[in-house]
């Protein structure tokens, strides 16, 4: 399990980047007015400048990727009820989406900031994971179908 967390982790470290890159040029181009945003404006502020703002979110969004990576293994744990393994992945998540959210700006500095980025955070959170449990079920329906039809075959 060790190893597995660990090899997750390292894979899950350029992902993460790859997601943040990602994002950036989808908030770009939802902007429209041609420009490219990598970071926040005041991310930059704190950082002195563009390219320490870049760097710190892009080792932050790596650090997020290895993170969520590594707390994948939840899920394959058959002894935890499902409704445990959703609260504990949905703790590890906050504690490392969270800070890195404060600290790169993606959240405004103030209580009613935060409260709406975790309502937000929340409301994705729920919504992935009911498409992945209403993906999980289907495919589960269609194993048992095939099970069943080769059962009749018989």
């Amino acid at each position: 399990m060790k190893k597995q967390i660990l090899s997750r982790g390292l894979v899950g470290f350029p992902v993460g980047i790859a997601i943040g890159f990602v994002i950036t040029l989808i908030i770009s181009a939802c902007v429209g007015d041609g420009s490219y945003y990598p970071v926040t404006p005041e991310l930059i502020g704190s950082m002195g400048n563009e390219l320490n703002a870049v760097i710190l979110q892009t080792v932050l969004c790596g650090i997020m990727g290895s993170g969520f990576a590594m707390a994948s293994v939840i899920w394959e744990l058959d002894s935890w009820s499902l409704a445990k393994q959703s609260g504990i992945y949905f703790l590890i998540a906050c504690i490392i989406m969270l800070p890195i959210a404060y600290i790169t700006n993606w959240m405004k500095h103030s209580i009613a900031g935060v409260l709406s980025y975790v309502g937000i955070f929340v409301v994705i959170f729920v919504l992935v994971w009911i498409a992945q449990y209403l993906s999980w079920k289907r495919k589960i329906k269609r194993m048992n179908e095939c099970f069943g039809k080769g059962k009749d075959t018989k």
